[in-house]
């Protein structure tokens, strides 16, 4: 990548245009502060947080590191309102927002002088967020683990849209685990990425290490998504997934799924590491990463295999 930062990165406040995406349960201090000290934007992931842990997790980043480092709010998380309020009073310089109207906090955090990113997993809504005066956009393909949007659509079909559609800045996010697939996204014309799987799955990460071990360990097609009567969402294989899988085949309603979920399952799995009834969010890149790095290791294949990927492309 270029010697000097991107206009992203400078935006972001960084060297690459690389941004750790928030995941809950995954993405504490010592991750983001990690991402951020490579070179990268690190971010809390606040929908496992109150108020008051989202903030210890704020101070100690800035305890474990110099550079930005910021932070994502889920907009339909119950304490969103609360970690917003947080955030300000912090003086978090960027955050990212997703799963809800970019228009709930984007004019209050301008104000405060905040960046701003919402994820948008649609053209359409890429659009919403460019009125709603974000200053970009984290375009995510169903790739992604986690909770997804019903609309289904690929990295490689989403981020060429999106980018022909808005004027902001755009970040390519879902399937993205190494440099070749870095230099795609931008091939697409996308100004950075942000990535998820490859992040949780390093030694900085706050998931459980049954969790990342089990990610580590897991094939191709480790991964599907399920429960698309109500929030789909990316789930690898245990038994839990098995009988969600079951109760969907069999015509289960939306709160018969959710009597099946029932409470705390992706904090069981993910923190906890009960792999087998917790609920494992992770992306379809997973079954390609097969090792837990610490943060420093990963940027420095993520650079040189775009590089290597950018001197390689053919000519025709």
């Amino acid at each position: 990548m270029p010697s000097s930062p991107s206009p992203l990165a400078h935006l972001l406040g960084c060297r690459y245009p690389i941004v750790a995406g928030g995941m809950a349960w995954c993405s504490g201090a010592k991750l983001a502060a990690a991402v951020s000290a490579a070179g990268g934007l690190g971010l809390i992931g606040g929908a496992s947080m109150d108020a008051d842990l989202f903030r210890r997790h704020i101070r100690k980043a800035r305890q474990l590191t110099s550079r930005p480092v910021g932070v994502n709010i889920p907009l339909t998380f119950h304490q969103a309102e609360a970690l917003a309020a947080v955030a300000i009073d912090e003086a978090v310089p960027i955050v990212f927002t997703s799963a809800g109207s970019p228009r709930r906090f984007t004019p209050e955090f301008k104000a405060r002088g905040i960046k701003v990113f919402h994820v948008a997993p649609s053209p359409a809504l890429a659009c919403k967020c460019e009125a709603a005066g974000v200053d970009g956009v984290v375009v995510e393909g169903f790739e992604a683990g986690g909770h997804n949007a019903h609309e289904e659509l690929t990295t490689l079909v989403l981020v060429p849209q999106v980018v022909d559609a808005v004027n902001i800045p755009v970040l390519a996010a879902g399937g993205i685990g190494d440099g070749r697939q870095m230099a795609a996204a931008l091939a697409l014309g996308a100004d950075g990425v942000q990535i998820g799987t490859r992040f949780a799955m390093t030694q900085e990460s706050s998931a459980h290490p049954a969790f990342k071990e089990y990610c580590a360990a897991a094939g191709s097609d480790c991964t599907r998504l399920v429960l698309k009567k109500n929030i789909p969402v990316r789930m690898m294989a245990n038994r839990l997934r098995d009988r969600i899988e079951a109760a969907e085949a069999a015509g289960a309603d939306r709160e018969e799924l959710l009597a099946i979920l029932g409470r705390g399952r992706p904090e069981a799995g993910m923190f906890r590491g009960e792999i087998e009834e917790g609920m494992l969010e992770i992306g379809q890149v997973a079954g390609m990463l097969h090792d837990l790095p610490p943060v420093a290791a990963v940027f420095d294949r993520l650079l040189s295999e775009y590089e290597a990927t950018r001197r390689a492309l053919p000519k025709i």
